[in-house]
């Protein structure tokens, strides 16, 4: 009988029923079946000593694995992904930093992740790292946004305000706020001032309440003015490329991912509950992928600059030339009118030559405002 056209099992029952037979030649079996006599041999002691069952294929896996995970290793890993939702490499980071011995590489964790359903295989290809600057230092810059507002069950709308330390990606502020007005933003802004400091620079989006949506000859808005006077240099994400603002975007996916899309909050006191301890989570537990997996608050410190409840006085540099705004927005030089914006309104500026004759800048406080081209007759912003 050709070994193919049997199967496995009947063939090894064939070559142990003809070699327990009396005086068998076990050789002979051997040559005739096509097998070592080694072969032979073995069918007939696994026959021996199992039964029919001895004929079957063993498992190839090992007695014993001593690289595997232990099981309580495991659920560790499994706690930290349904509570928070972290990757592989969060997860190990975060076991480690929790003081646990003997945690697996990130890439077991991952494989443990996706063992147990906690992975969709096509998400990890929609994710592409954005192109990073970074800021020197805590506080050498603040990003700002709001994220896409949301529904409440009680029928009102939360809109959270974002504000996000650049260089250790610190989440400074996460407010549940029931509009996006100028007063809103101010309103919360000054609490983050007292608490944290001034950053040097504020990077905002275009529109409102930032301070482009005004009319064309409205240079300043009001809230880039009291930002301005607070001592803070404000500046706008460049038209139509919301991946200058990326850090604050990538912080927004987060805030969705990890909690938003996962209850529903009854009204904005209870998102705002929720929202505290998520950031807390975030700044101080939650490892960093691009800050090497190290945390914010590892990354962070408090503003030197203290929020200033009542401003300074203005001052600018001996050769200025000084203009006091008019309650039309208007400064008056040479005989000539130039808009500035009325949220100047009885604000002094200067006037500052620059290398192109015929131009001078325009400065509110430390920031550049506009630029008077005196041939045109115009501004410049």
């Amino acid at each position: 009988m050709p070994w193919k056209e049997a199967t496995a099992m009947s063939l090894r029952w064939e070559i142990v029923q003809r070699a327990s037979e009396e005086d068998a030649n076990k050789s002979r079996l051997a040559r005739e079946f096509k097998v070592s006599r080694k072969t032979v041999y073995k069918w007939l002691s696994r026959f021996r000593q199992r039964g029919r069952p001895g004929l079957r294929d063993l498992s190839q896996r090992p007695h014993a694995s001593p690289t595997r995970t232990p099981a309580a290793m495991e659920e560790k890993v499994l706690a930290l992904r349904d509570e928070h939702g972290w990757g592989g490499r969060k997860v190990s980071r975060r076991l480690r930093d929790l003081g646990v011995l003997d945690v697996p590489p990130a890439s077991t964790i991952t494989e443990i992740l996706r063992r147990h359903g906690r992975l969709d295989p096509d998400e990890g290809a929609k994710h592409r790292a954005w192109q990073r600057f970074e800021a020197e230092a805590p506080n050498d810059l603040w990003q700002m946004d709001f994220k896409g507002h949301f529904p409440l069950a009680s029928g009102a709308r939360c809109h959270p305000l974002t504000v996000l330390d650049d260089h250790s990606r610190f989440c400074i502020g996460l407010r549940a706020c029931a509009d996006e007005r100028r007063t809103t933003v101010q309103e919360q802004l000054t609490g983050l001032f007292r608490r944290y400091g001034l950053p040097e620079r504020l990077l905002v989006d275009n529109g409102p309440p930032w301070g482009t949506a005004m009319e064309a000859s409205e240079r300043v808005s009001r809230f880039e003015a009291w930002l301005i006077r607070s001592g803070v240099t404000v500046v706008h994400a460049g038209a139509y490329h919301p991946q200058t603002l990326g850090k604050d975007e990538r912080f927004h996916r987060t805030l969705l991912h990890e909690l938003i899309r996962n209850q529903i909050f009854h009204d904005l006191e209870h998102a705002q509950q929720s929202f505290d301890p998520w950031r807390e989570v975030y700044n101080t537990q939650r490892p960093h992928d691009s800050l090497g997996l190290a945390i914010p608050a590892s990354r962070y410190r408090e503003s030197p600059r203290t929020y200033p409840e009542t401003p300074p006085p203005v001052e600018y540099l001996p050769e200025d030339v000084i203009r006091r705004v008019d309650d039309k927005g208007r400064i008056s030089f040479r005989n000539r009118y130039f808009r500035v914006g009325k949220a100047l309104h009885g604000h002094p500026v200067a006037l500052r030559q620059t290398e192109t004759d015929g131009e001078l800048d325009v400065y509110f406080c430390h920031q550049r405002v506009a630029q008077i081209h005196l041939r045109h007759s115009s501004l410049k912003p």
